[in-house]
């Protein structure tokens, strides 16, 4: 099967100049890399971040003799809440076994206890994407309508803080990843250059022949693409070897980590891809308007 031109054109500068096809695959590689290793820290952040929103929680606690049909049926009520994932009733005497499971510096004196003093409650967790403290207070507020709830909390201080955390993760993640990515723009950039000039003296023939700027662009970009693409693998592969080092020398504090997923690492070959022709475009482009 015969090659298009532009790609036979591509793969020939690969064995024109082994050398400096591997270093301008490694720099793509290294700067996809740095780019892997922050990715990586900021998916296993958010994971964290995750972790934690699974315990945001509202409780209503109930008065004091409120009928179990009345419960019953204002649970099935709250359970029809949009926010709501699962309810849960939480009877006194399950709220002072638990008490005294969990609060062990408070054993003794809730031994000796006459009387339960923890009230009944409802326990509602929330779907993961109202784990915020607009989607808490919301339906805090509701609960406090139903005329046998005593009080409702749900961590208003540390949800918002959580919140606050999370859209700081967000816009610190966005501009840190634009920079390695301008970063790694401009060394594919360099080393397409390079090539470039290297050829400078083959493209001026092929101007003066009548080659179009598309003719001579095309094996340029492909080239790009093509060492991107060899990028992204190699980054891919370094990010996983550095993950599993880390993860079998930390084993103890490491269990909760978690690596790309086939999408993300695809994303990341194509973002390779994609960078590598930029980077090849801004050379190519650049050197064709001044020739």
């Amino acid at each position: 099967m015969r090659l298009p031109g532009p790609l036979r054109e591509a793969l020939r500068t690969f064995r024109r100049t082994p050398l400096l096809s591997a270093l301008s695959v490694a720099s793509i590689g290294f700067s996809l890399f740095t780019i892997g290793l922050f990715a990586l820290v900021a998916l296993n952040f958010r994971q964290s971040l995750r972790t934690i929103a699974e315990r945001v929680e509202v409780v209503a606690f109930v008065l004091r003799g409120t009928p179990t049909e009345t419960i019953t049926a204002a649970s099935q009520d709250v359970q029809a809440f949009p926010e709501v994932l699962e309810v849960s009733f939480v009877s006194e005497e399950q709220a002072l076994a638990r008490a005294r499971s969990e609060l062990v510096e408070f054993k003794e004196a809730y031994r000796d206890l006459e009387a339960n003093p923890l009230p009944a409650s409802l326990e509602i967790r929330l779907r993961p994407e109202f784990r915020d403290a607009r989607s808490a207070q919301a339906v805090a507020e509701r609960l406090r309508g139903f005329p046998f709830v005593d009080d409702v909390r749900f961590g208003r201080d540390w949800v918002q803080r959580l919140d606050r955390l999370r859209n700081l993760a967000g816009i610190v993640g966005l501009v840190i990843g634009l920079a390695f990515a301008i970063v790694a723009i401009v060394i594919i950039g360099v080393t397409i250059r390079i090539t470039v000039l290297q050829r400078a003296t083959e493209i001026s023939i092929m101007r003066l022949v009548g080659a179009t700027n598309r003719y001579i662009r095309e094996p340029f970009l492909l080239e790009g693409a093509i060492k991107g693409v060899l990028g992204g693998l190699l980054a891919a592969l370094m990010c996983w070897l550095l993950f599993s080092v880390f993860r079998n020398s930390a084993a103890e504090i490491s269990g909760g980590l978690v690596f790309f997923g086939s999408a993300q690492l695809a994303a990341g070959v194509l973002f390779g891809t994609a960078i590598g022709l930029l980077g090849s475009l801004m050379s190519v482009g650049r050197h064709l308007r001044h020739v």
